[in-house]
């Protein structure tokens, strides 16, 4: 049995170190690099959360989206998680590998080899959300609307979760760009993959 219309009911924007949420600047500081940006916006957000300067990019990134999201929303722990991606983990595959490189300086990293994979910044998120449910990460050439769409429907319809934090969280080198919103039946924008790949393609 299908569940009551579906909604997005926030979404949130982290790219060329602005943060914006339902189209409204939340931060921004463009004389820094990522790392920088990072620090500056969790101050700006009080997220108090020590935690996230030992994560990798990725989870920085994905954690500051998901911050703008779930701390107006106080996430629910049935809130499921459903992620992608174009770059995989290979922003820290890279650094992983270059410490394995030098034989005369051979020092793999544990703090480094535990984000080689990018599913685990959902893991990060559910910690210090305190999350329990559904959780899933894709790896694409490109955003995929519709694909999202079609799982998220599913989680809800299924009473699979309550809500869904869902989108697309890409780092590779110095490119960043994260795009997440939230799915329930409460809000004034239709779940639809038009509307998704409209919010996307906004540039706040």
């Amino acid at each position: 049995m299908l569940s009551k219309n579906l909604f997005i009911s926030s979404y949130c924007h982290v790219k060329n170190n602005t943060i914006s949420f339902n189209g409204n600047v939340l931060f921004s500081d463009d004389s820094q690099d990522f790392s920088g940006f990072v620090k500056s916006a969790a101050k700006h957000l009080n997220t108090s959360y020590p935690k996230l300067y030992k994560m990798d990019n990725l989870s920085k990134l994905a954690s500051l989206a998901a911050d703008a999201i779930l701390s107006e929303q106080k996430a629910q722990s049935d809130t499921a998680l459903v992620f992608s991606n174009r770059a995989s983990s290979l922003d820290t595959d890279r650094k992983h590998q270059a410490s394995i490189s030098d034989t005369n300086n051979y020092y793999p990293s544990p703090s480094i080899f535990v984000y080689t994979l990018p599913n685990i910044c959902l893991g990060e998120i559910s910690i210090k959300h305190q999350l329990h449910s559904e959780n899933c990460f894709f790896v694409f050439d490109k955003f995929n609307p519709e694909h999202l769409h079609g799982n998220t429907e599913y989680l809800l319809h299924h009473k699979k979760a309550e809500t869904v934090l869902c989108g697309w969280v890409d780092f590779d080198d110095k490119n960043y760009e994260a795009f997440l919103y939230l799915v329930s039946e409460n809000g004034n924008i239709a779940h639809t993959v038009d509307e998704i790949s409209r919010r996307y393609r906004s540039k706040l």
